[in-house]
C-alpha cells in the first residue's frame, strides 16, 4: 500500500492566500465565509420551510366528525366512509346542531313542603 503524502504545496498556497492582502486572498476568505454561513444557516432555513409546509398541510386536513380521522382531500372519510361536511363546518371544527334536539324542558316543583318542613321551623 502506498501512503499519500501531505500536500505541502497546496497547504502553503492556501496559507499565503489567507495571509496575503491581495484579491485572491480576499476571494478565498469570502468563499470560506459564505460556506460557513451556509452551513450555520441551512438548518434554520430548513426548519422554517418545514414549519410553513406543516402549516399548509394542517390547513388542508379534513377531520371526520364521526370517527375523528384526519385526511387530505376526498369527499368521504377513508376510515369510516362518512361524507365530509360540505358547508365548511368540518374545516373550522364548528358543528351545527339542531336546536330542537338540545332544548331541555324544565318543570319547577316545590321542594320541602310537607312533614319535613314543619320539623325545621319548630312547630
Amino acid at each position: 500500500m502506498q501512503q499519500r503524502s501531505i500536500p505541502w504545496l497546496w497547504l502553503a498556497i492556501a496559507i499565503v492566500l489567507l495571509l496575503a492582502p491581495g484579491p485572491a486572498g480576499r476571494l478565498l476568505i469570502d468563499v470560506l465565509g459564505g460556506l460557513t454561513l451556509t452551513v450555520l444557516l441551512l438548518p434554520l432555513v430548513l426548519a422554517a420551510v418545514g414549519w410553513v409546509g406543516w402549516k399548509i398541510l394542517q390547513s388542508r386536513l379534513k377531520t371526520c366528525q364521526v370517527c375523528g380521522f384526519s385526511s387530505v382531500g376526498g369527499e368521504v372519510c377513508p376510515a369510516c366512509g362518512t361524507p365530509y361536511a360540505t358547508d365548511g363546518a368540518g374545516d373550522s371544527g364548528v358543528v351545527e346542531i339542531d336546536a330542537r334536539e338540545v332544548i331541555i324542558d324544565v318543570q319547577a316543583t316545590e321542594v320541602g313542603r310537607g312533614s319535613s318542613a314543619k320539623g325545621t321551623h319548630g312547630g
